[in-house]
């Protein structure tokens, strides 16, 4: 909660000295630590140094090794029952979607199932997440497929060694972004981007298994209209055994036991199988072909974000529905540790599935015992089950992908976003459509251009409201949501909703002037004609930089060569010390700095009614002694009395600022 640094009690307050009713202001005082190194100016680190010093041994092991966190505090008799029924359940589901998900990748069945097995094990240890599934997926099996395919044929050595070395690439890039606390550079991709982009590569997943369902080839390839056509012009090629047609259309409603059984009875011709699958666990070997690392570093980088997008945002929402805290910067170092040793026993890109998460979740999982148990179950599939793999039919495998990407078509979202919002429904449609057009790499780059676009146009642009008082009570509110709210003649009380810096200073000045120039119907105090006190309200601007500094410096004497008064309400703490240390408050002067926007408005009314009383007297002496002149006109007695609230005003303002009182109070009719 933000302080006021007002005085001890509510009693102690500053009164307006002359005569009549004093004006009651709460002094604005400098925060704690002003003029020494205070908290706020000590660097980033000195925090983190600070709370580890005081860590016990305890905490730094959960600091280092998360899982020690749900060791500590295992229930061998409830948890234990439910980890073991997730996990198993999960690595059933997981043997056959490995397999699946390195043939979308294009890679060998068994390099799912090493992708499956070694990261399940170093996830369950360094991954703070208790209920996130690790292993293949199949918008990073595209990916790999997408990119390794235009640089090397598929069925070479070194395609294998590439996905193996992307593994590696991919860990060390999430454990520098853990290690550098980066994780907060993935909010600035918005929710409708990810739905765009995850829509449009359900269906191009979907079409690029079609293949096993036609009986003929198709191209690979991540773009929508090269597939269709390859569907299209080989729909005359298919396989001649057409009593086979309906079982290999029927792909996805059949199980990959059933489909097995039924190749091993009957050895059909027309339907492709798996083959022969190595039996035994993977072996330890370093990832070749770093010659190649420039060329795979764009991918890696994608994948990269797309791992974060989709394991962060999962392990978040399962940490919040089972009651804990989840460490995003934690998370992505775990999956990098993952990875890495993965790519030390054959495996390719690993992240969190959300299919597999819901499941594990869903099925009771307490701990990341549960990760650990589906390892095992991969163990066991690769030291005994491999020979029973080689008869499964590859359509069967296709519709596991297929069923698996349906649930990431998300038109729901296009639906809400209409309704809701046109600007994140345009995100969405721009993202989805050049996805499906131009591949996935051109479509994660417009989508997340446009995405940051938006942030920095609102960021530049930021929303600014001019505040008036409700009846009654002493609050200042936007006059635009507040229509009864009334506003001063002569003072313009303005809000600024954002942190005030190079990229959004001109907007504002902007603004300022606009205001200034096109005043607001103001329905309180004397009609003065025109803008003489400006007064921002600071309380939501929590960061000012050095030109922004320069620029209210710039506007400080812009307006004092058009006799306007800049006045301050509310800064918070590192606001105001930026503002003291960068001359700010000296040239604005001290009196013109408030608490509260209820004070500054009514210190700018004592001027506006003093200075206006003195030039009426001037106004109605100049028209005493010329009235027996016609020279004189009404347009000339106008003159005068804003000549003499010119005077006065300013002779009220540098009196004011040289003596350090308050200048001479207000009727009581003139504040309500």
């Amino acid at each position: 909660m933000e302080r006021s640094y007002a005085s001890r009690s509510s009693g102690e307050l500053a009164t307006a000295s002359g005569g009549g009713r004093p004006v009651k202001v709460i002094p604005l005082r400098h925060p704690p630590g002003f003029g020494s190194l205070s908290s706020s100016s000590q660097p980033w680190w000195w925090a983190a140094v600070g709370r580890a010093r005081g860590m016990r041994p305890v905490e730094w092991a959960e600091a280092a090794l998360p899982c020690v966190a749900w060791m500590q505090k295992y229930r061998w008799k409830e948890d234990l029952q439910a980890d073991l029924a997730a996990g198993i359940t999960v690595g059933v589901m997981l043997v056959p979607q490995a397999m699946s998900y390195a043939k979308l990748a294009g890679l060998h069945p068994i390099y799912g199932l090493y992708t499956g097995f070694v990261p399940l094990f170093l996830y369950a240890i360094f991954g703070s997440s208790r209920q996130l599934a690790v292993g293949p997926v199949a918008l990073v099996s595209l990916l790999v497929s997408n990119v390794l395919g235009g640089i090397v044929n598929s069925s070479s050595e070194l395609y294998t060694e590439l996905a193996i070395l992307l593994a590696f690439m991919v860990g060390i890039l999430e454990c520098l972004m853990g290690l550098l606390r980066l994780g907060w550079l993935i909010r600035f991709i918005s929710h409708s981007v990810i739905s765009g982009f995850t829509t449009a590569s359900a269906i191009v997943i979907g079409l690029s298994q079609i293949k096993y369902f036609l009986g003929y080839n198709v191209t690979r390839s991540s773009k929508i209209i090269p597939l269709i056509e390859s569907i299209i012009a080989g729909a005359d090629q298919g396989k001649s055994n057409k009593r086979l047609r309906f079982l290999r259309a029927s792909g996805p409603l059949t199980a990959v036991v059933l489909g097995t059984i039924f190749v091993k009875i009957f050895h059909p011709p027309a339907i492709p199988v798996v083959g022969e699958i190595p039996q035994g666990l993977p072996k330890f070997s370093i990832p070749r072909g770093f010659e190649h690392v420039l060329s795979l570093t764009p991918t890696a980088v994608l994948i990269t974000g797309v791992a974060i997008l989709e394991s962060v945002g999962i392990a978040k929402a399962l940490a919040a529905k089972n009651g804990y805290e989840l460490d995003s910067n934690k998370e992505l170092f775990g999956l990098g540790i993952a990875n890495i040793c993965g790519s030390f026993f054959s495996a390719y890109p690993a992240t969190g599935s959300f299919s597999r998460s819901a499941v594990n979740h869903e099925s009771g999982a307490k701990t990341g015992l549960s990760g650990i148990i589906m390892g095992i179950i991969i163990g066991g599939a690769l030291l005994f089950m491999t020979p029973l793999f080689s008869d499964i039919p590859q359509c069967a495998l296709a519709a596991i992908v297929i069923s698996a990407v349906t649930g990431l078509v998300d038109y729901e979202e296009a639906i809400f976003l209409w309704g809701i919002d046109k600007k994140d429904f345009f995100l969405w449609a721009i993202t989805f459509i050049t996805t499906l057009v131009f591949g996935i790499e051109i479509g994660v780059l417009v989508g997340v251009g446009f995405s940051l676009a938006f942030v920095i146009h609102e960021s530049a642009n930021p929303h600014i409201a001019v505040l008036g008082r409700l009846p009654g009570t002493t609050i200042y509110r936007n006059i635009l949501q507040y229509p009864e709210a009334y506003t001063y003649n002569g003072i313009v009380v303005v809000r600024i909703d954002a942190p005030i810096y190079f990229a959004n200073i001109s907007y504002i000045k902007d603004r300022l002037r606009e205001y200034e120039l096109n005043l607001p119907n103001s329905n309180r105090g004397l009609d003065v004609g025109r803008v003489y006190f400006v007064i921002l309200e600071m309380s939501p601007i929590t960061y000012i930089d050095s030109s922004a500094v320069q620029a209210l410096k710039d506007l400080h004497q812009e307006y004092k060569a058009r006799h306007i008064q800049i006045a301050i309400a509310n800064p918070n703490r590192q606001v105001h010390l930026l503002l003291s240390r960068s001359g700010i408050l000296d040239l604005i002067g001290a009196a013109w700095c408030f608490v509260r926007v209820h004070d500054a408005v009514q210190v700018c009314l004592q001027h506006v009614q003093n200075a206006s009383s003195s030039a009426l007297k001037l106004a109605s002496q100049a028209s005493g002694d010329s009235a027996d002149s016609i020279s004189t006109s009404k347009e000339e007695q106008q003159r005068i009395k804003q000549d003499g609230f010119f005077k006065n005003l300013c002779k009220a303002k540098n009196g004011n600022a040289d003596s350090g009182t308050e200048v001479q109070p207000l009727l009581r009719q003139n504040l309500v």
